[in-house]
């Protein structure tokens, strides 16, 4: 279960910091970031996400809005996913967690 734990964890901060990446880069290079390498690739990453949020989502929010609903549904996996290792780790000992 421990280790179910922390792949759901570790997969939720990839896409988190992929997301951030995407957004920051997205920023940076303006209206040329569709021809950027780096944010196309980030933007690769990012896309089963950010269809689940949109899968998730009303029509009502907008397309550009998608990836911010993804990268909230994500820091709220990660944050449940981090309390669930911690009561795991506290259950088993904190010595056989490491």
């Amino acid at each position: 279960m421990l280790l179910l734990v922390s792949s759901i964890k570790l997969v939720a901060e990839i896409a988190l910091l992929a997301l951030a990446g995407q957004g920051l880069l997205g920023l940076l290079a303006g209206a040329r970031r569709d021809s950027n390498f780096f944010y196309r690739l980030l933007q690769v990453m990012t896309k089963p996400f950010v269809r689940g949020a949109r899968w998730l989502t009303p029509r009502i929010v907008l397309d550009r809005h998608v990836p911010l609903v993804a990268f909230l549904l994500l820091g709220f996996v990660w944050v449940f996913s981090t309390l669930a290792k911690v009561r795991i780790c506290l259950e088993i000992g904190v010595q056989a967690c490491r």
